[in-house]
């Protein structure tokens, strides 16, 4: 990352613009940066974004601005980013792979997202790419997140992996739900069909699973470990996902999107993931895929 952050002059002298014109621009927050120890640094990757964002000429259609909607996968932290943050942005709840429906059908400003790939193993880009590489859109990570099993206080059915769920009372999530998606791919690797796990009807967030697990309508769901902490749930690790959010480059610098940027860099906001639990948020904002 740290060969991709220029400085003042370097990004001056990147955009054949005199040093002065940038700092008319950071002034007009106009152009993307972090303020690191006092030190103005631009991201390469978002510059170069941004450039393409301005250009004019033949070829070069208009988009019809997307709604001041944030659709995708429902995350506790981003919720209560979204309010604190003032951005104004509503949320609609329907999972990773509906959120990159109305992304590609123009129905939202940005979207959550948390996606295995189980070929790979890796979250988000594969299918980012495959489905939506040739639009203008960029996707940065949001946190981290503890992944795992929740289960009543002294987890009282003994659970410890995804193979000891054959039989029980499961909280399931909707096919959309990239949880949905990890828990198939995690039945795999533990040699179960998703047909031997007895779900309940599928519930729609991280929140409605802690709530069937501790009102005893489920003997466990998967879910992230702030979501237990929050229910008072016992939590069984299962592994470390990556949350992102896949925005509209354009969008990206639209004041709406990036009061939630600037309020992702506050302390405030680094100690409710801490407070919340199972988040590490170190590279927020970090760009792990641009599209065409």
């Amino acid at each position: 990352m740290a060969a991709e952050l220029m400085t003042t002059r370097e990004v001056a002298d990147y955009l054949r613009l005199g040093e002065r014109k940038v700092y008319d621009l950071l002034a007009k927050r106009a152009i993307p940066c972090l303020r690191l120890e006092g030190k103005w640094l631009f991201p390469k990757p978002l510059i170069d974004a941004w450039l393409l964002e301005h250009r004019e000429g033949p070829g070069v259609q208009p988009r019809a601005e997307p709604p001041l909607i944030v659709a995708g996968s429902h995350d506790p932290l981003l919720d209560w980013a979204l309010r604190e943050s003032g951005s104004g942005l509503a949320v609609v709840y329907e999972g990773s792979l509906a959120g990159l429906d109305r992304l590609a059908a123009g129905a939202a400003l940005a979207a959550g997202v948390h996606v295995i790939d189980p070929t790979s193993g890796e979250f988000n880009i594969p299918l980012v790419a495959a489905r939506l590489g040739g639009e203008p859109l960029v996707l940065l990570q949001f946190a981290t997140r503890e992944q795992g099993l929740l289960v009543p206080p002294g987890n009282p059915t003994g659970i410890r992996t995804v193979a000891d769920l054959d039989g029980l009372r499961f909280a399931t999530r909707q096919p959309e739900a990239g949880s949905h998606l990890l828990l198939a791919h995690l039945a795999r690797e533990a040699g179960l069909d998703l047909d031997q796990i007895r779900g309940l009807p599928a519930v729609r967030s991280e929140t409605e699973v802690a709530q069937a697990v501790a009102s005893g309508a489920a003997d466990a769901g998967l879910a992230i470990r702030a979501a237990a902490a929050a229910r008072g749930l016992d939590f069984v690790p299962l592994t470390t996902e990556r949350f992102d959010i896949l925005v509209w480059r354009r969008a990206f610098f639209d004041e709406p999107f990036q009061r939630l940027v600037a309020f992702g860099r506050s302390e405030a906001f680094a100690e409710r993931a801490r407070q919340l639990g199972g988040y590490d948020v170190a590279g927020i904002w970090s760009v792990r895929f641009n599209g065409a």
